[in-house]
């Protein structure tokens, strides 16, 4: 569990006798969180924020439990149903997985626990994901091939990018549930404002949310979070949004504040 401190980010690269990616560079495959916002993939592109996850402990049952969290979407790493269909079309599917929103404590689709994978690995220090309800995470649901694990911590970068320009207005339309947060991070957690947002473009919302807060003039020192159901934590929302069309809140913080200083934004390029 060491390998996973909290408030971390770090990438999870398969070393597997199937698939491959036992070293670095070309041909590794890494847990990779879908652009649907709930997908999970395995991917070989390593320089992207899809790739990103953030720890999230928690105690539960009195045991530490991990939660990641994709700093790309910030929905939480889960595992679905075993009698539920594959969400979306692209890529190789990690077994089982998907990405979910993180709305109550006693919620145990979304709790990990890291395992040594043990000395037969040739002390390459390698970890299994054992899931708190179905256990070890296996490929494609077969024993004989567990999913091991390589946790490459990824160091902080000292600003965020700026977001990317906007994109078309199109699509369907999303809820949007927005609140602004004071400068130490601190929101109501009743009283939201709503509005149906159309498209996936980040640039575009903060300056719808500008407008609903009759800010119209200070979006460029907005700083969007996302949270993902109301037990998440906030990630910074600084790609464009998921292709689903699934509802979100935003916390609105001012940039520069003490609350906004504070966020981790990871380096992908690292």
């Amino acid at each position: 569990m060491e390998k996973f401190p909290d408030g971390a980010h770090l990438r999870l690269r398969l070393r597997s006798r199937v698939h491959g990616g036992g070293g670095g560079g070309g041909g590794c495959l890494y847990l990779d969180a879908d652009e649907d916002g709930v997908g999970v993939s395995l991917r070989e592109h390593r320089a992207s924020l899809s790739v990103a996850w953030r720890v999230h402990r928690v105690q539960h049952g009195g045991a530490t439990r991990v939660l990641l969290h994709g700093a790309a979407y910030g929905r939480y790493l889960a595992v679905r149903p075993a009698n539920a269909p594959p969400p979306g079309l692209r890529a190789r599917r990690a077994c089982r997985a998907v990405q979910c929103v993180y709305d109550a404590p006693e919620q145990d689709d979304v709790l990990w626990e890291a395992v040594d994978a043990g000395d037969d690995d040739g002390g390459s220090g390698d970890v299994l994901l054992r899931h708190h309800r179905y256990g070890l995470w296996y490929d494609n649901g077969e024993p004989s091939t567990t999913m091991r694990w390589v946790i490459e911590p990824i160091p902080p970068k000292p600003e965020p990018p700026a977001l990317p320009a906007p994109s078309p207005s199109v699509g369907g339309l999303r809820r949007i549930r927005y609140v602004r947060a004071d400068d130490d991070g601190n929101f109501a957690q009743i009283g939201w404002g709503t509005f149906d947002f159309c498209g996936q473009s980040v640039y575009r919302l903060r300056g719808e949310v500008s407008i609903k807060l009759a800010e119209p003039f200070a979006s460029i020192g907005m700083t969007l979070c996302v949270r993902a159901g109301l037990c998440g934590r906030l990630t910074l929302l600084v790609t464009d949004l998921p292709r689903s069309q699934e509802p979100m809140d935003v916390v609105v913080l001012t940039t520069g504040s003490p609350a906004a200083e504070a966020l981790v934004y990871p380096d992908a390029d690292a």
